[in-house]
C-alpha cells in the first residue's frame, strides 16, 4: 500500500495578511467565525484519509502550535499525527526557510522516518473541499512522477495565477506565470476533450490555473529538490515540467485563495450570503476545528440578517447585517454592524475584569452600546468602547497603519487586543 506524506506550507511571514498576521502564523488566523486557515487543509487531509500530516512554518508559530495540539489528536491505532515543523537550526543548514521548495528539503530527515512513497504538498491559505484521493487515483493511472491540482480559470483571473498547458492527454507541457493581458496566451486553452465542465467552459473559463498543491513519488521529489532552487511555483515545477512526466488534475469545484486581505473579506462575508460559494454544512465532509465546549449564541431583541453567530456570544437590541460573529462575541445594546468579521474573544472576562475595566477607563472585551460600524475585520480579544463610528462617516480613508488600526483594500482591520475608546470616530 501506498505510504502518502501529507506536507502543509505555511507560509513566511504573511505580509499580504497583515495585520491578522502581527501575532501568528498565517495558517493559525481564524477563519469562518469559529475555523483557522489550517483546518481547511488539515480537514481535506482526514477525509481523504491521509492521516500524516506535517505543518512547515517558521514565524509566529505558538498560536498556530496550541491550536494543533489541543485539536488533532489521533488514537494510538490510527498511526495519525499533525505535527509542526518549524524552521531549526542544524549543524548542516544555519539559515531559515528560504522558499516553499527549500522549507522541504530541509526537512527530508524528519520525512524519510515515515518511509513515505508519495508527497502531496498543500498550501495553508486557500478554501476548498476536495476529495485528495481523486487526485492520487489520477497521479497512479497517469503513470505521473509529478500531479498538480488545477481548475479552470478565464483570462483575467489568469493574470494572478500560474498557467499551465496541457495536451490531449492531460499532460502538462509548459508553464506561465501570471500572464498580463497584453500577453497572447491562446495557445494555452484547455483542450476541447480535456475540459470537464460544461458550464465553466460556457462562462470563458478555458484557461488551467495551478492550485498550488502537489503530488510527487517520493524519489522524484528528492531528485527534484536535489538543488539550491527555492519556491516551487517559480522554479520547481518549470524545471520538473522539462524534464520529468507532470499531469493535471482538474478540479472543478470551489477554490479560493485567501492570502490577502480582500480576499479573506471577501470570502468570510460570502459564508453569510444565501447561497454561499463554499458550504461548510456537507457532513460527509466536514472541516474540523478545536472543540471548545461553549454554550449556544444567545440573542436578544436583534434584527440579524445574513450573517453567521459562532457558538458563545451574546448579542443583545443590535443590527446586524452581512457579518460573520467569531466566538465569545459580547456585543452590547444599539450597536449596528453591517459587513464586519469579529474574531471574537479567546475567553470571557468575569465581572470583577469588568469592573477593573470601568477603574481603568477602558472598554470591556467586545463592541460597545450604540456603536455603528461598517467593513471592517476585528480581531481577537479588541475592545470597542461605546458610541464609536468606524467605516461609517464619509470621510477620506487611505490605505495604510495608523497605530490602532489599520486599512487594506478599503477594508478597515484592527487587530489583535486594540483598544478602540468610547466615541472614536475612524
Amino acid at each position: 500500500m501506498p505510504e502518502i506524506l501529507a506536507i502543509v506550507l505555511g507560509g513566511g511571514k504573511g505580509t499580504r495578511l497583515y495585520p491578522l498576521t502581527q501575532q501568528r502564523a498565517k495558517p493559525a488566523v481564524p477563519f469562518g467565525g469559529k475555523y483557522r486557515l489550517v483546518d481547511i487543509p488539515i480537514s481535506n487531509c482526514i477525509n481523504s484519509d491521509m492521516k500524516q500530516i506535517y505543518i512547515l512554518t517558521q514565524f509566529n508559530s505558538v498560536s498556530l502550535h496550541n491550536h494543533l495540539a489541543r485539536t488533532y489528536i489521533f488514537d494510538v491505532f490510527s498511526h495519525g499525527f499533525v505535527e509542526i515543523l518549524a524552521a531549526e537550526q542544524t549543524f548542516e543548514n544555519t539559515s531559515w526557510y528560504e522558499g516553499t521548495a527549500d522549507a522541504v528539503r530541509k526537512n527530508f530527515p524528519h520525512f524519510n522516518v515515515q518511509k513515505p512513497t508519495h508527497y502531496i504538498i498543500l498550501s495553508g491559505d486557500q478554501l476548498y473541499r476536495m476529495d485528495l484521493k481523486e487526485m492520487f487515483r489520477t497521479h497512479i493511472e497517469s503513470k505521473a512522477e509529478i500531479t498538480i491540482a488545477s481548475t479552470p480559470v478565464d483570462r483575467l483571473a489568469a493574470t494572478a495565477l500560474g498557467i499551465l498547458q496541457a495536451d490531449k492527454k492531460g499532460r502538462i507541457t509548459r508553464f506561465l506565470e501570471k500572464p498580463s493581458l497584453d500577453v497572447d496566451i491562446e495557445y494555452l486553452r484547455i483542450p476541447e476533450n480535456l475540459h470537464p465542465d460544461k458550464e465553466m467552459k460556457n462562462a470563458g473559463k478555458n484557461y488551467l490555473a495551478s492550485m498550488g498543491m502537489y503530488i510527487f513519488d517520493a524519489h522524484i521529489l528528492e531528485q527534484m529538490l536535489n538543488n539550491d532552487k527555492a519556491d516551487f511555483g517559480k522554479e520547481i515545477i518549470p524545471m520538473a515540467i522539462e524534464s520529468r512526466k507532470v499531469q493535471a488534475y482538474i478540479f472543478t469545484g470551489f477554490w479560493e485563495d485567501i492570502g490577502t486581505i480582500k480576499n479573506f473579506y471577501e470570502t468570510n462575508i460570502n459564508l453569510a450570503s444565501l447561497n454561499p460559494a463554499f458550504n461548510f454544512y456537507d457532513e460527509d465532509m466536514p472541516i474540523y476545528t478545536h472543540r471548545r465546549h461553549l454554550p449556544a449564541t444567545k440573542i436578544n431583541y436583534c434584527n440579524f440578517s445574513l450573517s453567521l453567530a459562532a457558538e458563545g456570544s451574546i448579542i443583545t437590541d443590535a443590527k446586524i447585517d452581512n457579518s460573520i460573529i467569531g466566538i465569545r462575541t459580547i456585543i452590547e445594546p444599539g450597536s449596528d454592524l453591517d459587513g464586519i468579521i469579529t474574531m471574537g474573544a479567546s475567553e470571557y472576562e468575569t465581572p470583577e475584569e469588568r469592573s477593573k475595566n470601568r477603574e481603568l477607563g477602558r472598554p470591556d472585551i467586545g463592541i460597545g452600546r450604540g456603536t455603528h460600524i461598517r467593513r471592517a475585520i476585528i480581531d481577537q480579544n479588541c475592545r470597542i468602547g461605546d458610541g464609536c463610528r468606524i467605516g461609517v462617516d464619509e470621510m477620506e480613508r487611505q490605505d495604510g497603519d495608523y497605530g490602532r488600526y489599520h486599512i487594506r483594500d478599503g477594508i478597515i482591520v484592527i487587530p489583535k487586543g486594540k483598544i478602540i475608546p468610547s466615541g472614536s470616530v475612524i
